[in-house]
């Protein structure tokens, strides 16, 4: 009995010694080389124009480093939504304009709408009815634009109150916003959002 238990005290030992050998050849190991990489810091929808708060840096090691990253986001726009932990690469971005990539005829429109809570229920992308309401007389309220998308909800500058409204950037056709611009003179303007 004692040399069946000596043996498996050997052979329990040799196991260990082998596994502790193992362990700090591991830990000899050089790591792999990690990069410093911009990621968004929480899901971020398209058209955000990026501050310092939407982006981190995270540590990625070198072959997980998607091409194209960026070294700088902050004051970029989004071209489609992201999510939390995502890197930053050109291709998420947006080049120069609001325009890349519309129709020719397409013009940025920049709207005022009369209730700044409904700018905030709005994101790049969304499509919206334009209309435009007169204060007086029993008229009803009219369609300007419809089906339009959205591409920018600017956030709002300092010292601008919800009194003042809040503005939306739609892509429109020029006859579009030519309609807009007049009923923008004597109508008060509001959205619909449509599918």
């Amino acid at each position: 009995m004692r040399a069946t238990l000596s043996r498996h005290r050997r052979l329990l030992a040799a196991v260990l010694a082998a596994a502790a050998a193992a362990l700090g050849l591991a830990a000899t190991r050089p790591h792999p080389r990690r990069v410093p990489v911009l990621v968004a810091a929480r899901d971020l929808p398209g058209g955000t124009a990026l501050r310092a708060t939407d982006v981190a840096v995270r540590a990625l090691p070198a072959r997980a480093v998607p091409e194209g990253t960026v070294r700088r986001a902050a004051g970029r726009t989004l071209a489609g939504p992201v999510r939390r932990g995502e890197p930053l690469t050109d291709v998420r971005l947006r080049g120069g304009t609001l325009l890349d990539g519309a129709d020719p005829g397409a013009v940025a429109t920049p709207v005022r709408l009369a209730d700044a809570a409904v700018v905030r229920l709005l994101h790049a992308g969304d499509r919206v009815d334009l209309l435009a309401a007169r204060a007086e007389g029993p008229l009803p309220a009219r369609t300007v634009a419809a089906a339009v998308p959205v591409l920018a909800v600017p956030r709002p500058g300092p010292g601008t109150g919800t009194g003042d409204g809040a503005l939306v950037v739609l892509r429109t056709d020029r006859a579009q916003a030519a309609a807009i611009a007049r009923a923008a003179v004597d109508s008060r303007l509001s959205v619909a959002i449509v599918g």
